[in-house]
């Protein structure tokens, strides 16, 4: 079989695999249990890479794979899966309001793919020329969709009660402003250690926050 397996793909595998569950869930309507399967599918990406750095020899094609691999698993974890969330809360809008979400979420895809095409082509020139660890990121990671979306969401159900003409648009708004920080010639600084413990508390809370109020 053609491609590179070793155990360090295995949770980046996972990752694909509960992302496409999501977009299931989203099809469906439960746009809950598809953020559910965002916020699994952004536990997966906090460990892999380290899991891929614990392997000492691999070759500089098993490298050039994992990165090409790793973008293109984001692009649905991270891209498609939180697009699709917006399409499934607005099926019940009116027509002019669905097109217009429809056209946030298809930005939002093609600003992710942007950055992910960026950070191959420039992740591998520096891999070549300088090597080591990155620190620095350019523009927002397409991760950090895992994060920012399950509040967004528990903030739409929160409005949907003191303003219900207001709550529907709370998701795509904050979709829009995110693919625009895709894209954005910004510097971010790379979460190691520390950053990443405390990505994975805010998670816990995430999850904890959406189903008090999916349970309440």
């Amino acid at each position: 079989m053609i491609g590179f397996y070793n155990y360090t793909v295995i949770l980046t595998y996972i990752s694909l695999l509960v992302s496409a569950v999501g977009i299931g869930f989203a099809v469906t309507e439960n746009p809950f249990a598809a953020l559910c399967c965002l916020m699994a599918s952004g536990i997966c990406d906090m460990f892999d890479g380290k899991i891929a750095r614990t392997r000492k020899k691999s070759t500089d094609e098993e490298k050039r794979f994992g990165i090409q691999l790793d973008s293109l698993c984001d692009i649905v974890c991270f891209g498609v899966l939180p697009a699709s969330v917006a399409v499934s809360m607005t099926s019940a809008a009116a027509q002019c309001d669905r097109i217009a979400v429809w056209a946030v979420s298809g930005l939002y895809i093609l600003c992710a793919l942007i950055r992910l095409a960026y950070f191959n082509v420039t992740e591998e020139t520096r891999q070549a020329t300088e090597g080591g660890r990155r620190t620095h990121f350019m523009g927002v990671p397409v991760t950090t969709s895992a994060v920012i979306f399950p509040p967004v969401y528990a903030l739409t159900l929160l409005l949907s009660e003191s303003l219900p003409a207001v709550a529907p648009w709370v998701y795509p708004a904050f979709l829009l402003v995110t693919a625009v920080a895709f894209i954005a010639p910004v510097k971010v600084r790379k979460p190691h250690t520390v950053g990443l413990v405390v990505l994975g508390l805010i998670g816990l809370l995430e999850a904890a926050l959406m189903f008090y109020l999916l349970l309440r």
